[in-house]
C-alpha cells in the first residue's frame, strides 16, 4: 500500500534548457498533481521529449528549478520513464521485467513474482519465457510498460509510447495506461495524436517553441483553447 506522503505535486518554475547555444525550453512553469494522466502535446520540435527528460532527471536544466513535494526517500526512486523505442536486455521477457527489481534489492523470487503480475497486466504472461528481442514492436512496448510498472512508481513518464505502433498495438498500450492510472500511478505522457490525448487526458499542457502556452483540464482545452496557437494546432494547421 502506498504511503500517504508522495512526491506530488511536482512544481516546475522558470525551467530552461539550452544545448549548443540553442534554447530548447524557455521559462517553462508547470504544476503536476496526482490524478488522471497529464498529456503534453504540441508541434514537432516544441521540446516535449526534452521536458520529460528534464523532469525524469536525465538532463539537468540550464535555468529554473524542479521542486518535488517533500517526502521521505529519494524522488528519483519513486518515478520511472518509458521511451519511444525501449531498450531490452538479451534475456527472457520475465527476466527483463524483473531486472530493475533485482537492482532495487528484491530477491529473485520476489522480483519474478512481481514481474509476473505486471506481465499479466499487459497481456504478456504467456510469453514470459520468450526472448524479449523476438517480440513484436507492440509487445516490446508493453514489456517496457510492465518493467516500469513493476517498480510501483508514483509518477510514470511516457515519451510518445505509441509513435511507431499500429492501431491495434496503440489501443493495447492505451488500455494499459488507463489501467495504471486507475490504480493510482500518475502518468505524464507526450503524444502527437490528438485523438489519443482526448481519450486519455485529465489535463493537457500545450507546448510551443519551448514554452508551455496553455495548461488546462482536457474538456476545457478541447472545447475552446485560450491561445490562438493551440486552436490552430487543434485544427491541424501549421503553428509558427
Amino acid at each position: 500500500m502506498r504511503a500517504p506522503e508522495g512526491i506530488l505535486p511536482l512544481r516546475v518554475e522558470g525551467l530552461g534548457f539550452a544545448a549548443g547555444g540553442v534554447a530548447i525550453l524557455r521559462d517553462v512553469s508547470l504544476d503536476v498533481a496526482a490524478g488522471a494522466p497529464t498529456l503534453v502535446i504540441g508541434p514537432n520540435g516544441a521540446g516535449k521529449s526534452v521536458l520529460l527528460r528534464l523532469l525524469h532527471g536525465l538532463l539537468a536544466p540550464t535555468a529554473g528549478r524542479i521542486e518535488w513535494s517533500p517526502c521521505p526517500g529519494d524522488p528519483a526512486r519513486r518515478q520511472a520513464m518509458v521511451f519511444q523505442r525501449p531498450v531490452l536486455l538479451r534475456r527472457s521477457v520475465l527476466a527483463n521485467a524483473a531486472y530493475p527489481l533485482r537492482l532495487a534489492g528484491l530477491s529473485r523470487a520476489a522480483a519474478e513474482a512481481r514481474a509476473a503480475e505486471e506481465l499479466a497486466l499487459v497481456g504478456l504472461a504467456a510469453l514470459a519465457g520468450r526472448p524479449a528481442r523476438r517480440l513484436s514492436g507492440g509487445e516490446q512496448q508493453r514489456l517496457a510498460l510492465a518493467r516500469a510498472a513493476a517498480l510501483r512508481p508514483e509518477l510514470l513518464f511516457l515519451d510518445e509510447p505509441c509513435a511507431s505502433l499500429d492501431p491495434a498495438a496503440t489501443r493495447a498500450v492505451e488500455e494499459i495506461v488507463a489501467a495504471l492510472a486507475a490504480r493510482g500511478t500518475k502518468i505524464v505522457m507526450t503524444t502527437h495524436d490528438l485523438g489519443q490525448a482526448r481519450r486519455l487526458a485529465g489535463d493537457v499542457a500545450f507546448l510551443h517553441r519551448g514554452r508551455v502556452l496553455e495548461h488546462a483540464p482536457a474538456p476545457d482545452f478541447f472545447a475552446g483553447p485560450a491561445r490562438a496557437e493551440a486552436a490552430a494546432f487543434l485544427r491541424g494547421e501549421l503553428v509558427w
